[in-house]
């Protein structure tokens, strides 16, 4: 954990690693939508404060799934090893309707076009 200072404010924010894994665009029907690959301590309570408070993006909702790492089997000449891959959670994020773009893709609003 760490302080972050915005306007004058100290506010406490988790200095646990967020991966984006897919982004998505929103549409007339559905907003924009975002998957993350955060640590299993983190709870959605945090996954929305880091959003918002440091990105200044409008969260509207959070669900987050827990997955169990890979269990590998490394076979040997005389013995076998077993390892397995840390676990992980997945954040799913909407976006409030009032964010358009993500910046992701090559449609319009992207700055590519």
């Amino acid at each position: 954990m760490s302080w972050f200072k915005n306007r004058g404010n100290l506010m406490w924010m988790p200095t646990m690693a967020m991966t984006l894994v897919s982004a998505r665009n929103g549409t007339a029907r559905k907003p924009a939508t975002a998957i993350f690959r955060v640590e299993p301590r983190m709870t959605k309570h945090e996954v929305k404060e880091h959003l918002t408070k440091i990105y200044g993006l409008p969260v509207k909702n959070v669900n987050t799934v827990n997955f169990d790492g890979k269990r590998k089997r490394i076979v040997g000449k005389r013995s076998i090893a077993y390892s397995k891959y840390p676990d992980f959670k997945r954040a799913y994020v909407s976006f409030d309707r009032t964010l358009k773009t993500l910046g992701v893709g090559f449609g319009k609003g992207s700055g590519w076009d």
